[in-house]
Formats: C-alpha cells, sequence, structure tokens
C-alpha cells in the first residue's frame, strides 16, 4: 500500500495515527526500546527496534521507516552522527527523525539539527509526549505525501503536455514547408525585369505571402501580403489568399477570361473583391494589408493599389529614394474602404522594393525602430548587390539588427528593371 493511500485511526488520547506506519527505535538500551515499543504499538504503529546507528542504517537499507525515535549517546556512532547519515541516504519519501536525548544546551541542540533533525524529546520519556509529537509528525508527514502525489500529477501532466507539443512542433514544421511551398517561384524574369522573393516567418508559419503571376504576353502580376497576427489563423488565411492568387484565370481572381485571351482585374478593383470577401464569406476578425501591382514588363510601367500595406520604396539609378503611396486602407475592416492606386515609371536600371511591416518595424535592443531611414540605408549600403543576393544582406541585417529577436515575419519583393538588350 503507499503512503499517500494510508487510512488513519484514532489513538486512545484521540490523536490521529495511521495505521500501518512504520517507526524505528534505535537504542542500545534494550529495556528502553521494549518500553517505547509497547506504548507505540498500542497506538497503532508498527515498530522496529535496533541497538546501534549502523544496525540502524542497514534497516534503512531495506525498509523506509516514515519516523525514527534515536538516542542520542550511543556507542560507535551518536544518534546524530545517525541522522546525519540517515539524511544522504536515497528514499522516496521524507523521514520524520525525532531524537531522544538529556542534553537541553542550546549548542547542542543546534547540533542536532544541523544534523538533519526535525524534532527532540528529554529523557525519560512520557508517553502521552510521545504520541502527541508522532501526531505532530504526522501531520508533517501526511502534507509531504500530498506534495509528493501532487507533483507526480504535474509531472505526469508536463510529460504529456510536452508530448502533445512536441506532436505540435512536428505538424508546424510539416505546415511550414506547405506554406513555403505556396511561393511557388522564388524568382522570375520577365523580358529585362527581374523579380526576386523573400519570406521569413518568425515562427514555424507566419502570415506573410508574396508572389507573382504572368498577364498576357506583356504584363505581370505581383502581390504582397501580410495577415494580421501568427501562428495557424494567419497561415491559414494566407493559404486560402494564395489559392486565390495563383492559377490560370478561373481560379486567379486577378484574372479573368476574354474572348480575346486573359485580361487582368484592375489592382483597386482586385482590393475591393477582397474585401468583400473578407466581410461576407469569410466572416473572421483577422485582416490583411496587400501591395497588388499590375507591370507591363516591356515599357517599365506599373500601377498598384496600396491597400495598409508599407510604402514601396523606387530606387532610382542614380540612388534617389522614392517612398510611394498614401498609405490606404487594410482589407477586411471597413464596408466602404478607400484604396490608393499608384502610377508610377520605372526606367532601366531602377528597382523597387515592396516589404511587409516586419521589416521597418523591426526593434532595435533600445526599442528603436528600424523604420524608412534604416531601409533606405541599407539599400545605400547594398547599392551593388541585386536579386537574392540583396535580399539576404537585408535579412541578415535585419537580424543583427534586432540581436535575432524578431517579433513579425518579414517578406519582401524585389523588382528590378534592367536595360534592353
Amino acid at each position: 500500500m503507499k503512503d499517500a493511500n494510508r487510512t488513519t485511526s484514532a489513538t486512545p488520547h484521540g490523536s490521529p495515527t495511521p495505521v500501518g506506519r512504520l517507526v524505528l527505535l534505535v537504542d542500545d538500551s534494550r529495556a528502553q526500546r521494549r518500553t517505547l515499543a509497547i506504548q507505540l504499538r498500542r497506538a497503532g504503529y508498527e515498530v522496529v527496534e535496533a541497538g546501534s546507528g549502523r544496525e540502524a542504517l542497514a534497516i534503512c537499507s531495506m525498509r523506509q521507516p516514515d519516523m525514527i525515535l534515536s538516542d542520542w549517546v550511543m556507542p560507535e556512532m551518536s544518534g546524530p552522527e545517525f541522522c546525519q547519515a540517515f539524511r544522504w541516504m536515497k528514499r522516496e519519501g521524507y523521514g520524520y527523525f525525532i531524537l531522544l536525548t538529556s542534553k537541553t544546551d542550546k549548542a547542542d541542540i543546534a547540533y542536532g539539527l544541523a544534523a538533519g533533525a526535525d524534532d527532540f524529546m528529554t529523557k525519560p520519556v512520557s508517553g502521552s509526549e510521545l504520541l502527541a509529537r508522532l501526531a505532530a509528525a504526522e501531520r508533517i508527514l501526511r502534507f509531504e505525501e500530498q506534495l509528493r502525489a501532487t507533483n507526480a500529477q504535474l509531472r505526469s501532466a508536463l510529460n504529456k503536455l510536452n508530448a502533445a507539443q512536441d506532436a505540435m512542433d512536428r505538424d508546424l514544421v510539416e505546415a511550414r514547408k506547405l506554406q513555403q511551398g505556396l511561393v511557388r517561384d522564388r524568382s522570375g524574369r520577365f523580358g529585362t525585369v527581374d523579380l526576386s522573393l523573400m519570406l521569413r516567418p518568425a515562427g514555424h508559419i507566419g502570415g506573410d505571402l508574396v508572389g507573382f503571376f504572368p498577364i498576357g504576353a506583356d504584363r505581370i502580376g505581383i502581390f504582397a501580403i501580410d495577415v494580421s497576427g501568427h501562428g495557424v489563423a494567419a497561415a491559414l488565411l494566407t493559404a486560402r489568399l494564395a489559392t486565390h492568387l495563383s492559377g490560370a484565370a478561373g481560379q486567379n481572381i486577378a484574372l479573368r477570361a476574354t474572348t480575346d485571351g486573359v485580361e487582368a482585374v484592375p489592382p483597386r478593383v482586385l482590393a475591393h473583391i477582397f474585401n468583400t470577401m473578407m466581410l461576407d464569406e469569410m466572416q473572421t476578425d483577422t485582416y490583411f494589408t496587400m501591395i497588388y501591382a499590375e507591370m507591363n514588363h516591356r515599357t517599365g510601367r506599373m500601377t498598384l493599389v496600396q491597400a495598409g500595406h508599407p510604402h514601396p520604396v523606387l530606387q532610382r539609378r542614380s540612388g534617389e529614394m522614392i517612398w510611394l503611396g498614401a498609405g490606404g486602407m487594410p482589407i477586411g475592416l471597413f464596408t466602404q474602404p478607400e484604396f490608393d492606386e499608384i502610377s508610377v515609371q520605372l526606367a532601366p536600371g531602377d528597382r523597387l522594393l515592396i516589404t511587409s511591416d516586419g521589416i521597418t518595424e523591426a526593434e532595435g535592443p533600445g526599442g528603436q525602430l528600424l523604420g524608412e531611414s534604416g531601409l533606405s540605408a541599407m539599400l545605400r549600403t547594398n547599392s551593388t548587390l541585386r536579386g537574392h543576393n540583396l535580399l539576404e544582406s537585408m535579412s541578415w541585417s535585419i537580424s543583427e539588427y534586432t540581436r535575432g529577436e524578431r517579433n513579425d515575419d518579414i517578406s519582401a519583393v524585389l523588382i528590378e528593371y534592367g536595360d534592353d538588350g
């Protein structure tokens, strides 16, 4: 029977005593042991005796007494020495140790406490006092057993939580692979236009999405999306949005089939389509920001809509930085939103960078945000780098700036308009 399950009965003095509680009596006087043993057995205790400290240690190695009554003065090994050796022994529960002594000096009591004793009784021992002291010991042992049982339950629950967490982590790793697969192409070339994409979730999965698709022979659609929040809910919404912005006409809501081929939905119209979809169909508290651009890769002409997304930055061949757009409203919050539509002409040697707010709002150790000025500095510093080399350098710089403590996903689309021929 486990200690925690032992039942209790009452002694003649009214003190609750558990049936089967094991008491070890240690005294070199056989007569003293027999006297105490009789009283303890009458009170309902199980008793085992030892004539010396060494004999008592041998018993403790085979059994685990709940309480120990030990004389202080014994040959070979004193009571405090036995107590100290007992405390070093490995055991499942606590053992309550009472020293029996005629010593009353404070220094002796301090020595006994330092050796590990819990209580003292003055010899000769009074039967009623003995049972009262053991009743107090019983309360402590019961409390310790309850704590041990609670800790065991907590460990069991923690092990189950850890196992569940491990399973979730494995699922999230697979989900990350699937989410990364939503960005089918990390780079593309259309005429003299080079496109490069970067997607770095802050956790296993994130709420950023970037991509592009061809529109007819001379145009491309380019998108950057940042869903509010993090984790599974944001990832599920990005997955759904990815299905709406991939494939041919009929699957991609940015495209529509016509008798002359494929026509594109104007950027501002696409933003309103998504807004209606979020409010009427998805019915979720989540929203997202977006840049969607339609670009003629032959002429460098681009029309884009800004829906609450950070301002794209146009870096001219001369090095001049131009931040585009007035902001616009996020998608999925308002029934009559206003989106900012921008037209811009790229010249050979220009490049346009679209980023999520995880970049401009990257926070340094002092709480300072990277901001547009920090991003501009990165572009100037890396003016000779192109494509993924530039994006990787930016990612490294952001990690250094935040000391590796990113709190948000980062994503970017780099559009580079090259020279003819």
